[in-house]
């Protein structure tokens, strides 16, 4: 099968960053779908593995977590999807990715395509979502329709996590949604996204709070740039309230929130298949739930940019837009040749 990878973790602009590998279609496991891949998206976990995390010696790695196909085969032991199903998924950190014509995935982190989607996108979606919906409501402890009289503060809302969190705690929540964001054409997509004040985080944030007449917010999604921020996190977030944490800051001094009794969340969406915990399908029914709410337009898809055709130049391309850090919502591939 055709496939994009990499040997040696480098730069984008190294000229093997990303090189394009014949490799054997794989054989399902008992729980394991095999998919044909339809479209895929980059993630910021795409990039940071490529650039520091090496495969085995002698062996090269297949990047890609998002995806969007139909089943081709599955395994002995499933139940939940058949050949010919079309679904969209994230996949899981340590097995082979999606950057490929067919791949590997266990059926409970898989959910059905949305009907109303194509597959490029569905592939903007299965990540983001599969993130922010396990950190509003597993991690923050939010409840569907619950809310009142609080307040999420988004940094990064314009980012991939960001832009479905908004929108998931606009339209299931009753929480008072504020977004950062620092370009006018950003601070727009926030907006049309769903959040109710969005405010610049090239700023203290709590400076920016205190404009829209906020001094304090119960709970902080912090997406990137945590390190940075964080000063300003401990002053916007209100006693006892709670922040959630999905980026790979340096170290925190959590010390300060003693005071407050604020509670302190990490988001990894990779964790369920990872230990393969006993609520690994909730992933499932997360997605299937998403999958619904597209179709009956409550959620729609991230996508803003499509680059074309599966290979390794158009990968590279996405690679360097995802880096730069000025992506907005999702950048999506589909078909290859």
């Amino acid at each position: 099968m055709f496939a994009i990878g990499y040997r040696t973790p480098s730069p984008i602009t190294a000229p093997d960053a990303l090189i394009e590998l014949d490799l054997p279609k794989p054989t399902p496991g008992p729980r394991d779908l095999l998919v044909a891949v339809e479209a895929v998206s980059v993630n910021p976990v795409d990039v940071k593995r490529r650039a520091a995390a090496a495969p085995p010696p002698g062996e090269a790695r297949v990047l890609g977590f998002d995806a969007a196909g139909t089943v081709e085969a599955v395994g002995a032991e499933v139940t939940l999807f058949r050949p010919g199903d079309q679904v969209f998924y994230a996949g899981a950190i340590d097995r082979p990715g999606s950057n490929a014509t067919h791949q590997l995935v266990d059926e409970r982190i898989v959910g059905p395509k949305p009907r109303s989607l194509g597959f490029a996108e569905a592939a903007a979606l299965p990540l983001t979502a599969i993130t922010a919906w396990e950190l509003l409501f597993d991690r923050l402890g939010i409840s569907r329709d619950g809310g009142e009289g609080q307040s999420l503060l988004i940094v990064n809302g314009a980012g991939g996590v960001g832009s479905i969190l908004t929108q998931i705690a606009r339209r299931l929540t009753r929480l008072t949604v504020i977004a950062t964001a620092s370009r006018p054409e950003t601070a727009d997509w926030c907006r049309a996204m769903g959040a109710h004040h969005v405010i610049d985080h090239r700023r203290p944030l709590d400076e920016g709070l205190a404009a829209i007449g906020l001094p304090a917010v119960s709970h902080i999604a912090s997406l990137t740039a945590t390190d940075r921020h964080w000063p300003a996190i401990e002053r916007a977030i209100a006693p006892q309230g709670h922040v959630a944490i999905i980026d790979d800051p340096q170290s925190l001094d959590i010390v300060p929130f003693k005071r407050k009794s604020v509670s302190l969340h990490w988001e990894l969406m990779f964790t369920r298949s990872l230990f393969g915990t006993p609520d690994m399908a909730e992933q499932h029914r997360l997605l299937a739930e998403v999958s619904r709410l597209v179709d009956a337009g409550t959620l729609r898809t991230t996508m803003t940019h499509h680059g074309g055709r599966i290979d390794a130049a158009s990968l590279r391309a996405l690679h360097t837009l995802v880096e730069s850090g000025r992506s907005i919502g999702k950048a999506v591939l589909a078909g290859f040749g």
